[in-house]
């Protein structure tokens, strides 16, 4: 029987791991194309979540997928699940404006330690709450290319192993695929 996927845990790579420095970068297009046709098959099996973490990258890129997706499929929902509080303080003005534009949209906004940054636990603790409470991952990862999103799949993996957690990778290779398929596009809009 296949499982039916109603809220699943959307994740990859932050920003500065992909060379991303600024939101007008090329490739922030194709990496949310890519987000979009994976959501687009999952919404049509009746998927109506989406989690993240708040991370700058795939997952802010994919809250905004989300927004756009929402004009079509107006059930479908957004939750942020930080993994302390303030975790923005830190960064650059125009990344904490992003996030807290993301944070105003989201249906559902919390973090899983109710306390400011303690130490890299608090990350592992809101993996684990985070595939706890979803059933199943949509990862932008590549295993040749390691970086942060690997303790979120290995942890990932292990439920897969127990049971029933599907994973959906979209790696480098896909990426590649979607912007050649977007070139074509442009081409032939000529």
């Amino acid at each position: 029987m296949v499982q039916l996927i109603k809220t699943i845990l959307l994740s990859g790579y932050k920003s500065h791991e992909l060379g991303i420095w600024d939101q007008k970068h090329p490739g922030i297009f194709i990496i949310k194309n890519a987000i979009e046709q994976q959501l687009r098959t999952l919404i049509d099996e009746g998927l109506q979540w989406v989690i993240i973490g708040g991370q700058p990258g795939i997952e802010l890129w994919g809250a905004e997928v989300v927004f756009s997706l929402k004009e079509e499929f107006p059930d479908l929902k957004l939750g942020v699940l930080m993994p302390f509080l303030e975790q923005e303080k830190n960064w650059k003005e125009e990344r904490q404006e992003h996030y807290k534009s993301i944070i105003e949209q989201a249906d559902f906004a919390q973090a899983v330690s109710k306390k400011p940054y303690i130490g890299p636990w608090q990350f592992k603790a809101r993996d684990e709450f985070s595939l706890d409470n979803t059933e199943a991952l949509l990862l932008v990862y590549d295993e040749e290319k390691e970086g942060s999103p690997k303790f979120l799949k290995e942890a990932a993996d292990k439920r897969t192993k127990k049971g029933d957690y599907p994973i959906f990778i979209v790696s480098m290779y896909d990426l590649q695929v979607a912007a050649e398929e977007l070139q074509d596009k442009e081409r032939s809009d000529w």
